[in-house]
């Protein structure tokens, strides 16, 4: 309990979100992962685990901390050029862990304005700094309409309880 109650401390000094079931016996071994993964008020989130953090004219886009979580540790990271045009829903990147390889979708349309060199030769950056030093691209949106689809905090905090309840 003790636990418990000093990981949400922490949490909410930090401003994460884990949101458990009030129903869920307290901090089962398979949901521990789960309940850890982070999310950022004020980001949206794709229902395919990508975030975006938009500032002004400019949308920095990532994976989220679920997807890290699941993916395992990140050793290698596949993004396009300066200049790319992305499509909502469509693939620009990839991501190798060493359990699996996963596609990373552009959760916004528009031109790719800047890329995350770091991440070749830090890929872990993903794992350790998913919404700071692990961002991938930075797009300039086409239609920035398309972020009000995407799910705020919340949202996404259900949906992935409700996706790994399955």
């Amino acid at each position: 309990m003790a636990l418990k109650l000093w990981a949400s401390s922490a949490a909410n000094a930090l401003k994460l979100s884990c949101r458990a079931s009030a129903t869920a016996a307290p901090f089962p071994a398979s949901s521990i992962s789960r309940c850890f993964s982070s999310v950022i008020d004020g980001f949206k989130y794709s229902n395919s685990h990508e975030w975006v953090k938009h500032e002004g004219n400019v949308a920095t886009i990532g994976i989220t901390d679920h997807a890290q979580g699941h993916l395992g540790e990140v050793v290698f990271v596949e993004l396009p050029a300066s200049g790319t045009s992305v499509t909502k829903g469509s693939g620009f990147g990839a991501v190798e862990s060493v359990k699996a390889t996963s596609d990373v979708n552009s959760p916004v349309s528009g031109e790719v304005i800047e890329v995350n060199s770091k991440l070749t030769e830090k890929p872990g950056l993903i794992n350790t700094s998913t919404y700071e030093d692990g961002w991938m691209i930075k797009v300039k949106p086409s239609d920035p309409s398309e972020l009000k689809s995407l799910m705020d905090s919340k949202e996404y905090s259900k949906f992935c309880e409700e996706e790994d309840a399955h």
